[in-house]
């Protein structure tokens, strides 16, 4: 892939963005929100999700979504940490090609463009758009599992997708992920941001057994201790133990914040790229807006680390950005709320006040 971008330079001018406008803006969404004739709060977090919208986008009307789904193959599998084999990811990304995944069908009621993405699957699937460098990472308990320039050309491909979508009429992107062993490269990033032992942050994944959560843990571990990762190196964690999925997520977190374009957290894999964008160019969370929260170990830790409220809790495992979409029909019922609801002073009551 051309190179048309430099995710360095993205990252350096974003951080020296302050912001500021969005901030306002913010605040004076959540002044509306109290000033309409409900009680206050009623809407719970959907609340302060539309204040992130409107906020980015003052004008945004949630009427063209889509979801990046980033399918990747990771070299980790070698090391017998999931129940199936990698051949697994190139069989479900022909079926969201075909419209016969989970993510289709949750898109197709939410009314959401599904994108499937080739960000580093070892083999090819037809009709998919491929924006891969590599053929699956290298086994990260053995190796570092990307080269820099991997890095750099997978995170610049997100930035771009982020651009060309806005320009194609999005309003919001979804994210989304599909590869075999993606739990167990985002357990170890998680493990190494928030400096926690491995067998907290790992779970079953696509459906392992006790002992495999176990091996799945210690091959984390090992990796992190093999590697000497630590928390305030964020692109080093994210080469060494991370996948293309996640780096190109990271990508779209970037991408969100330099174009304005609001970006729904999926589950736990997309919630570890948000951190580990955020770790690397705070001002990205001005863009972020949680969906849910995973019923893998590390979501609801990562969460309180993004300190955002994930407005759907159902313990959904599932991944390809299911959870994403599943929240967009409720943000475009509470965005007609706030757009079109009367005020207190509408209907000439008092306002309530917060006791």
């Amino acid at each position: 892939m051309e190179r048309k971008i430099d995710c360095k330079l993205i990252i350096s001018q974003l951080k020296a963005n302050e912001f500021n406008g969005i901030e306002e803006r913010k605040k004076e969404a959540k002044k509306h929100w109290d000033k309409i004739a409900k009680p206050l709060y009623g809407l719970g977090y959907l609340e302060d999700a539309i204040a992130t919208l409107v906020s980015i986008n003052p004008m945004i009307a949630l009427k063209k979504r889509c979801c990046l789904v980033f399918c990747a193959d990771n070299g980790i599998v070698a090391q017998g940490v999931t129940q199936t084999g990698s051949e697994v990811t190139a069989v479900v990304a022909n079926n969201i090609i075909h419209g016969r995944a989970s993510i289709n069908h949750f898109a197709k009621v939410a009314n959401v463009q599904v994108i499937p993405v080739d960000v580093g699957m070892l083999t090819e699937v037809e009709g998919m758009r491929c924006l891969k460098n590599s053929r699956g990472t290298r086994d990260f308990s053995l190796m570092e599992a990307m080269t820099e320039d991997e890095l750099c050309k997978c995170i610049e491909a997100g930035i771009l997708l982020v651009k060309e979508y806005k320009e194609l009429g999005c309003e919001i992107i979804a994210t989304g992920e599909m590869g075999i062993g993606n739990t167990t490269t985002s357990s170890a990033v998680t493990a190494a941001l928030l400096q926690v032992p491995a067998k907290d942050v790992t779970g079953k994944g696509a459906g392992l057994s006790k002992e495999g959560i176990t091996h799945k843990a210690k091959i984390i571990e090992d990796a992190i201790a093999y590697h000497n990762l630590t928390p305030d190196e964020p692109w080093e964690i994210l080469r060494k133990v991370g996948g293309f999925d996640l780096a190109a997520m990271v990508g779209v977190y970037l991408g969100g914040a330099f174009f304005e374009v609001p970006i729904v957290i999926d589950g736990f894999i997309s919630s570890a790229a948000a951190l580990l964008a955020t770790r690397l160019c705070e001002p990205c969370k001005y863009t972020m807006v949680a969906s849910h929260q995973s019923g893998e170990p590390a979501a609801q830790m990562l969460m309180e680390e993004l300190n955002l409220n994930p407005i759907i809790k159902c313990r959904l495992s599932l991944g390809e950005g299911t959870g994403a979409v599943a929240v967009m029909p409720l943000l475009e019922m509470a965005l007609s709320e706030y757009r079109n609801m009367p005020t207190f002073t509408d209907i000439q009551i008092e306002e309530y006040k917060p006791l």
